[in-house]
């Protein structure tokens, strides 16, 4: 089975979803590192280093993480040894 996992803070959060369900309906199994909801958002340094640790300890191979503009994501992710970010 095909493995992501995806994040975004609240202004990747609507895209977010979107993809998660396409994802999901392509047979992917997604986890959601955050934010599960709009009202309760977290921002892309709380989201980024769920995902990039789960990538740095082999949990998934590759991952997508959105905010407002992918900097902040890719900024964060590329803290981690072996994990890679950019904007797309």
């Amino acid at each position: 089975m095909k493995k992501l996992i995806i994040g975004s803070d609240k202004s990747g959060f609507i895209l977010k979803e979107a993809i998660k369900k396409h994802l999901i309906e392509q047979g992917y199994d997604i986890e959601d590192c955050g934010t599960w909801r709009v009202e309760e958002a977290m921002p892309f340094f709380e989201v980024a280093p769920i995902a990039a640790r789960k990538i740095q300890k082999g949990q998934y191979e590759k991952g997508i993480l959105i905010c407002g503009t992918g900097m902040g994501m890719a900024i964060v992710a590329n803290k981690f040894k072996g994990v890679y970010a950019c904007c797309g």
